[in-house]
């Protein structure tokens, strides 16, 4: 069921998908849903969970090897690519619902993230950085260019995650070493 509601939520997303449709999916009656979960909301912060569980798995298999700042900031966005890249509809149900757009759970969706998303203020502020860069605007640019790889990545292309973090963070050290 925590499949099929992922798929559906990051295929046509939250509002859009009702619990009529995942119960088909799953060849249930759409009642015998709230035997397991007693809202789509509880389905949804399910679902939540295991998408940053999947992030947080690779970001500390990655993070283990590195200790240099510029490398573990690289590890870290190569581990965010492979896993939203990889075809998980949990981890792009984390990029297509925005917590505020269901606000009856909006504070537990963003509780969710607040310990993956803490990976990368970690290893931004790690950086070594000119005075006065703007650290947080630095974070949040770097993740929302992961994310927005999701509609622009070419699998068949000839960058795999591996190469397009490589490129991303080589990019920002030469700016920002300059």
């Amino acid at each position: 069921m925590l499949d099929a509601a992922a798929h559906l939520f990051a295929q046509r997303g939250y509002a859009a998908t009702s619990i009529r449709n995942i119960a088909l999916a799953v060849d249930m009656l759409a009642g015998s849903v709230y035997h397991h979960f007693a809202s789509k909301e509880e389905l949804l912060l399910a679902v939540y969970s295991a998408g940053v569980s999947q992030l947080e798995k690779a970001a500390t298999a990655a993070l283990a090897t590195e200790t240099k700042p510029w490398s573990r900031l690289e590890v870290l966005c190569r581990s965010h690519l492979e896993v939203v890249l990889k075809d998980s509809d949990y981890a792009r149900v984390l990029i297509r619902v925005i917590p505020n757009d269901i606000p009856a759970v909006s504070v537990e969706l963003r509780a969710l993230r607040i310990n993956y998303e803490n990976r990368f203020r970690e290893a931004v502020a790690d950086l070594p950085l000119p005075p006065g860069t703007d650290r947080r605007v630095l974070r949040l640019m770097l993740m929302g260019a992961l994310n927005w790889s999701l509609l622009w990545f070419d699998p068949q292309g000839r960058d795999s995650p591996r190469v397009l973090a490589r490129k991303l963070v080589g990019l920002l050290k030469e700016r920002l070493d300059e």
